[in-house]
């Protein structure tokens, strides 16, 4: 068996069966070949990590390259998620929960329910019963939920950096109602910085490190604190991400008026272009207040950096960001942390610049 499953782990044959199914929307032969490499000897937890993930990273990597459509990543999502509703209801694939009960959940506004699905099923092949609730869960909800089902930790997933303060709530709720917190998802960081920085008890980059921390000795049962969001982030005081985040309407409307004014040319959009520009601008917004939040300039510099690239994909020039940020940093002039984090992705665009130009 150990030689069967070495074959199918690394057979690029496989990789591109399912990828090509995928991508054609065709579910049925994407479970095909899900219960083919079942059938070859490759075991269930290696049929999660090492077919249907690196599938669905696939992705997302072809869709930022603009090699496919949003259009046909949400639908190869979707078959994604379908085959591995099928793979837990496949005989091979069951097992007696023994190791405990632990509750999956999205935070509050964080949509890509795919990664938290793939712990849940992982978690229940090493013997866990899990309550998986699924994309963008209230934390009031998920505390109520807590508390009427007791488990012995909560594994929550962010995926976009701009839901972190959510996850700082709901991390800090969960604490509080005596339970162990585990962060995981791409919006904590790569190095899992942002769940250090929350509070988080434990985080992990990917669903077989997270099942390996929950199979470790940790409290199953913790007293309920007074812990505040506060006691982690001090540099709130100054309510400049408070002013930002409420202000974010204003801000996005100020600054696509003033790029109209400075570009004659917008006055030619098309409904969609606008609205294009309109989202553009909003989202940088968002990863600014969010920078704010974590006092981290490297969250926001690090977004711009990736929305570059994002256009030059799309053959949009990547200098269209820099009147933005110059906008946005006219319209902050006043606050301090924000002229430092919004200086930093300006020294860095220029670079990223040179670099896309090469």
């Amino acid at each position: 068996m150990t030689e069967t499953r070495s074959v199918a782990a690394t057979s690029p044959e496989i990789l591109e069966r399912l990828w090509g199914a995928v991508l054609e929307g065709d579910e049925y032969a994407a479970a095909g070949t899900v219960f083919a490499a079942l059938d070859e000897g490759l075991p269930p937890e290696r049929v999660v990590l090492e077919l249907i993930a690196p599938v669905q990273r696939r992705i997302g990597t072809e869709w930022a390259a603009n090699r496919i459509t949003v259009a046909q990543e949400h639908a190869a999502t979707a078959i994604n998620e379908r085959v591995l509703a099928a793979l837990a209801h496949h005989p091979g694939c069951r097992r007696t929960p023994d190791a405990g009960r632990v509750t999956v959940a999205c935070v509050d506004g964080e949509w890509h329910a795919l990664p938290a699905r793939l712990l849940a099923e992982v978690l229940r092949l090493r013997g866990w019963q899990v309550d998986f609730l699924g994309a963008q869960v209230p934390t009031p909800h998920l505390i109520a939920h807590l508390h009427q089902h007791g488990p012995d930790a909560v594994a929550l997933s962010c995926s976009i950096p701009t839901r972190l303060p959510t996850a700082h709530a709901a991390i800090t709720a969960c604490q509080a109602a005596g339970v162990y917190v585990l962060a995981g998802g791409a919006g904590f960081g790569h190095d899992g910085r942002y769940a250090r920085l929350l509070g988080a008890d434990a985080w992990a980059p990917d669903a077989e490190s997270a099942a390996e921390c929950l199979s470790g000795d940790f409290p199953r049962v913790r007293f309920s604190s007074n812990h505040q969001p506060i006691d982690d982030l001090p540099h709130l005081v100054d309510q400049e991400f408070t002013m930002v985040s409420r202000s974010a309407a204003q801000l996005v409307e100020r600054t696509v008026a003033d790029l109209e004014h400075r570009f004659p040319a917008m006055a030619g959009y098309t409904d969609a272009q606008r609205q294009h520009t309109v989202e553009d601008i909003a989202h940088i917004v968002d990863f600014l207040a969010t920078a704010l939040y974590t006092d981290d300039d490297e969250l926001f510099t690090g977004f711009i950096v990736w929305t570059a690239g994002i256009l030059s994909a799309r053959g949009v020039p990547t200098e269209s960001l820099d009147p933005a940020l110059e906008l946005l940093a006219a319209q902050l002039r006043d606050f301090p942390r924000t002229q430092r984090i919004i200086d930093a992705a300006q020294t860095t665009l220029k670079d990223t610049h040179n670099q896309l130009r090469v």
